[in-house]
């Protein structure tokens, strides 16, 4: 038996729950690693792992692997410890359409919205009400081309569940708090929904739950 991946990860960041939905849809085995990166003490390890210090990181100690980045982390899962979910298909006409949905996620939703979140903790006058307006008008943008194909199937790729909606699921619960979709986008609400009734998502709904109170709204 191998040795149980470790993931170093925070329960409330966005790149994290992506690869959590993963590990969750397979069940697959791993021991997770909270990391604080506001305690530089607690931190210090995860520092020393990957200097960068962005999360999700992931070991795999069997092969002597340090994998970041949440895609990555997933792609090897599918490699290395598959299950019954695949998430990036073998047909590679289908693989690169995964993949395209899977950087649009990352690129026009996560990273706007996550310039609008961190707008909001910066302190008095070092804001930047030009860029949030930049990242608010692309994440429109982002949101009207997910509309119409979110309206002619039923995940983010197509009719199977993939790597692309693992990170639509994680960057839309939290863009649709700091910029809502908005009642002419029934589409995206409804995916969002779906994705919400999906056990793998739900439990990581319900472990991010109790961080809800420091999350910046307003």
């Amino acid at each position: 038996m191998p040795e149980p991946l470790v993931l170093h990860f925070h329960p409330f960041a966005s790149f994290c729950q992506k690869v959590l939905i993963a590990f969750y849809e397979n069940d697959t085995p791993f021991e997770t690693r909270f990391v604080d990166l506001g305690d530089p003490e607690a931190s210090a390890p995860f520092r020393a792992l990957w200097p960068i210090a962005k999360m999700p990181v992931m070991e795999d100690r069997d092969r002597g692997v340090v994998l970041p980045e949440s895609s990555v982390i997933i792609e090897y899962l599918d490699h290395y410890r598959p299950g019954p979910v695949r998430f990036v298909p073998a047909d590679p006409d289908q693989a690169l359409e995964v993949r395209r949905w899977d950087r649009f996620s990352d690129g026009y939703i996560q990273e706007p919205m996550t310039k609008v979140v961190t707008d909001r903790i910066r302190p008095p006058g070092a804001n930047d009400p030009e860029g949030v307006a930049r990242a608010r008008a692309l994440l429109d943008t982002a949101y009207d081309i997910l509309e119409p194909l979110l309206g002619l199937r039923a995940w983010a790729a197509g009719d199977a569940f993939t790597l692309a909606d693992c990170g639509l699921f994680a960057s839309l619960g939290y863009a649709d708090v700091v910029h809502p979709f908005g009642p002419s986008r029934p589409n995206l609400a409804a995916y969002l929904a779906r994705a919400r009734q999906r056990p793998s998502f739900a439990r990581v709904l319900a472990e991010a739950e109790p961080y809800w109170v420091n999350f910046p709204r307003g």
